[in-house]
């Protein structure tokens, strides 16, 4: 098994200076659907699968490679890591640049194209619509990975509306997970647009919870939402 290096951050600071060898994969050209209605997948949609597989053979990305995914604590590389689980490629991890202290360079890097192949999961996901029809339901955990003050409705520098999701907890992907999440029966993330829940997704994953699942269109999609309510304040 080989380990592949990809940087997620943007190309402008990706050549600007990265770890030597690093392929790069562009986090709204690759990481996310282009063109798509925001009402519908939120403001960073899933790519499709094609486009997935076709991004990490680029980079080179082989099926048995181990990936490690490279940013600077914005949560892409995170999102990578849950888009390659999404596709059945387990073998991955993420690394923050802040804590590197090594050389830098500012060519970039063209890989051999790798031979990755998608077999996607259907389970790790939940749309809007069942969110919406499960509000009410015990069963159903909703964590959200923004700041405190985007999750009280204080504050909103990205989307239309202030608030969220009616019944959801704060979890913000840079603190440590709430203590009793661990026993939920069912655990769901989100976020503003579906990247930074994909920290908070990988941090349930590694502590042995592997039936998490994310909603990728996040609040991005539900505050666009006709008549999806909206809750604000202390609970």
């Amino acid at each position: 098994m080989s380990v592949r290096l990809i940087d997620v951050r943007r190309r402008d600071a990706f050549l600007e200076g990265h770890i030597p060898g690093v392929a790069h994969l562009d986090p709204e050209l690759d990481l996310s659907a282009i063109g798509s209605n925001p009402a519908a997948g939120g403001r960073h949609p899933l790519p499709s699968v094609e486009q997935l597989e076709e991004a990490f053979r680029r980079v080179g990305v082989g099926r048995f490679d181990y990936v490690l995914a490279i940013d600077d604590g914005s949560g892409w590389a995170a999102r990578c890591w849950w888009l390659l689980r999404h596709l059945g490629h387990d073998g991955a991890g993420t690394f923050d640049l802040r804590g590197y202290v090594g050389p830098l360079v500012t060519a970039p890097t063209a890989p051999a194209r790798g031979d990755f192949e998608a077999r996607p999961r259907d389970d790790d996901t939940i749309t809007g619509e069942e969110i919406l029809a499960r509000l009410d339901d015990d069963l159903l955990t909703l964590l959200d990975a923004r700041s405190e003050p985007r999750w009280l409705g204080d504050e909103e520098p990205l989307d239309p509306v202030a608030g969220r999701i009616p019944g959801a907890r704060n979890a913000y992907f840079e603190d440590p997970l709430p203590d009793d999440v661990a026993g939920a029966p069912e655990l769901i993330a989100y976020c503003g647009s579906g990247v930074t829940a994909c920290v908070v997704v990988q941090k349930i994953v590694l502590a042995g919870r592997e039936d998490v699942r994310l909603y990728p269109g996040s609040f991005s999609e539900w505050c666009r939402r006709e008549n999806y309510p909206i809750e604000k304040g202390t609970p």
